[in-house]
């Protein structure tokens, strides 16, 4: 009986391995691999085993700097799009009375995600540019007498369009999660004379850990792994950890390429466990 319920876990485990294993695991333990190799410059490698390339990545100042700017963009994106999906899912849970009317809200706040994400990110610069709209509305109320330069090939930018990007991708789990809150709860606080403040502390963000924390894990991801959001918005200002290795692949130094992009990995999946050890999102999801 447990030797058949044994074969039958692993039955239902097998389909997800069969994706795993060639797409996710083989092709880390290649760069792992290529990491701690010597190249010849030339795009070849050979295997004469050792740390050098770790031990550039951790020394250089350059790449601290890259960590850095990666790390503020990821924070940043990550701090506005929480306040901003975590209103609109209130907004949509607990003031749209209809439900098939917050449906349909929720279905609307995805159609600009319809399109692609270089249209979207490039939006902005007639938006932000120096003769954009923003400018030229600010100086023909002669609010400004010259152009804002920072609102475009920025830093400020750069969080622009990441914000702009992945707000659905707070929005949608603490929709979800919202939605399972009990409104009679709500309003037997309400009852019992709790104040709107006790209630969204005490209450509704506590009970919408879960999708606070599944956001936050598709917007770390996401930005940790990005570049061309950083290359195009910041006008070559600002660079990141993914756009330096993929310069390196560029000028085929493959080992160093390797052990930047297993260092990031590695720093990745400590921020989604750090996130998974606030929240546990299993026993958040079966309550």
């Amino acid at each position: 009986m447990k030797l058949s319920r044994n074969v039958t876990g692993w039955l239902n485990v097998l389909p997800l391995l069969l994706v795993l294993i060639p797409f996710f695991v083989v092709p880390i333990i290649v760069v792992l691999i290529a990491s701690f190799m010597k190249t010849d410059g030339f795009g070849g490698l050979f295997p004469n085993y050792s740390f050098d390339s770790y031990v550039t990545v951790f020394t250089s100042s350059l790449t601290f700097n890259l960590y850095y700017e990666t790390l503020k963009f990821t924070l940043l994106t990550l701090f506005f799009t929480a306040i901003i999906g975590f209103w609109v899912a209130y907004f949509l849970v607990f003031h749209v009375k209809s439900k098939l009317l917050a449906m349909g809200l929720f279905l609307v706040c995805t159609v600009p995600f319809w399109t692609s994400n270089i249209i979207r990110m490039i939006s902005w610069i007639p938006l932000l540019g120096k003769e954009g709209l923003i400018n030229s509305g600010l100086i023909g109320a002669h609010v400004i007498d010259e152009p804002l330069e920072f609102l475009l090939y920025s830093s400020f930018a750069v969080v622009v369009a990441y914000v702009h990007q992945l707000t659905i991708f707070m929005i949608v789990p603490i929709f979800n999660s919202m939605s399972r809150i009990d409104k009679r709860v709500v309003e037997a606080a309400l009852d019992a004379g709790a104040s709107r403040w006790d209630i969204m502390r005490l209450i509704i963000l506590p009970m919408s850990k879960s999708g606070i924390a599944l956001g936050a894990i598709f917007v770390v991801s996401i930005v940790m792994g990005d570049f061309f959001v950083v290359k195009i918005m910041s006008g070559g200002g600002s660079a990141s950890v993914v756009g330096a290795f993929y310069e390196d692949i560029g000028v085929l130094q493959y080992p160093s390429a390797a052990a930047s992009a297993i260092v990031l990995t590695v720093l990745v999946m400590l921020m989604v466990a750090a996130i998974l050890r606030i929240v546990d999102i299993r026993k958040e999801i079966t309550q």
